[in-house]
């Protein structure tokens, strides 16, 4: 067991003739060397079994066998010893693997030479998929000409035209950032990444060229109808779907966060203004969309405060205290609810509550004072009113 040699991932399957790359389409390591390095001299590291971590031992010394079934799916009209090899790609980009990923994508597509196959469609996602490993592991370069070469076997594929604009742009060259991003969004208006990115370069080209920034672009291409109608035609995979959902989602968070945030700065500047009847409304609005927004209820509560509904006052306070219990702008404002309802004991209570996690709030102290006084000449007034027995 201790002397099995780890073997590289899908060396079955017919993939000796696309061990070797062919001229002009391999590609380097980024250690300079070849795509594909020899592993069996590597010693297993400690706690691996034929150079598979983790797995467990079946009794009788059996390994368990991982499942491989994934590289037996079918690959477009790539025969099965590159749809294999395409396939490994794809698990191993998905697992952040993404040397590894590109070193198979190289040799399915130095395969394709070698048999001669003529099939543009799974070439270019070949080198769309190649162009995603050099974009990931940072070599902006070889992405850009992976896409180039791309879209030259499938004009306005989306994206070789995505992942191209984003290589440009991290290598700054802005402008064919922006002709790549405006393109895709002719292809598919839903792309929110190129729409942030277009309002990104925009600014960065203004600030760079001037108002006059558009004359020094390139010519932008006009996407066929027919290109738009064809993208528009293909079925979105269960990720894609997952993916749009998602974001769909998050825009959804993000438009609901900005209505509440306005709401509540609208409730605030009211208050300024002393429209308190009004303040309560745009309060009123956002719990609605946050009930469980502690700031919102004593915020509401300083309005019933000043329009003397002091119980709507007081079951504010409650609410924003069954969320934060220790909240001493709560106790405060409850603390004045009691004492517009008469209730001085309660509001002694609350404004010791106060003092007592703050004993430095001079308003609670003072109101304190009052309250004090006024329990007192309630209590005296109540006593000359009982009849003596």
């Amino acid at each position: 067991m201790g002397n099995a040699q780890e073997k590289p991932p899908g060396s079955g399957g017919g993939g000796s003739k696309s061990d070797q790359a062919t001229p002009g389409s391999s590609r380097r390591s980024r250690s300079g060397g070849s795509t594909e390095k020899p592993r069996a001299q590597r010693s297993p590291e400690k706690g691996v079994a034929n150079g598979t971590k983790g797995e467990k031992s079946h009794p009788g010394g059996q390994e368990a066998a991982a499942d491989t079934s994934y590289l037996d799916a079918p690959a477009g009209a790539l025969p099965p010893h590159l749809a294999r090899l395409k396939n490994e790609g794809n698990h191993l980009f998905k697992h952040g693997q993404f040397g590894d990923a590109l070193e198979k994508y190289t040799k399915a597509i130095d395969g394709c030479a070698d048999a001669d196959i003529d099939s543009p469609e799974d070439l270019c996602i070949l080198y769309a998929n190649r162009a995603a490993c050099s974009l990931k592991d940072g070599n902006s370069t070889d992405c850009i000409q992976d896409c180039t070469r791309a879209l030259e076997l499938q004009p306005y594929s989306l994206k070789p035209l995505l992942r191209r604009a984003m290589a440009y742009e991290s290598l700054e060259r802005y402008r064919q950032a922006y002709v790549d991003y405006k393109t895709v969004l002719q292809i598919d208006t839903g792309v929110q990444a190129a729409h942030d990115s277009v309002h990104r370069i925009t600014k960065m080209l203004i600030e760079q060229d001037g108002p006059e920034w558009r004359e020094n672009l390139p010519a932008i291409p006009a996407v066929p109808l027919s290109a738009q109608q064809h993208h528009r035609e293909k079925p979105v995979s269960a990720e894609l779907s997952q993916a749009r959902a998602s974001r769909a989602a998050q825009e959804e968070v993000r438009r609901h966060e900005v209505r509440f945030t306005a709401l509540k700065h609208e409730g605030n500047d009211l208050v300024k203004k002393g429209q308190f009847h009004k303040a309560t409304e745009k309060y009123g609005e956002c719990l609605a969309m946050k009930p469980n927004e502690c700031s919102i209820y004593t915020n509401r509560a300083i309005c019933f405060l000043r329009l003397n509904q002091y119980e709507k006052a007081k079951q504010d306070c409650d609410s924003a205290l069954q969320l934060e219990p220790l909240n001493k702008k709560a106790f405060y404002r409850r603390a004045l609810a009691h004492k517009g309802l008469q209730d001085y004991l309660s509001a002694s209570t609350d404004l010791q509550e106060v003092l007592q996690l703050d004993p430095n709030v001079q308003e609670a102290e003072q109101e304190l004072e009052v309250v004090t006084g006024l329990l007192r000449q309630s209590l005296m007034d109540s006593n000359a009113h009982t009849p003596r027995v």
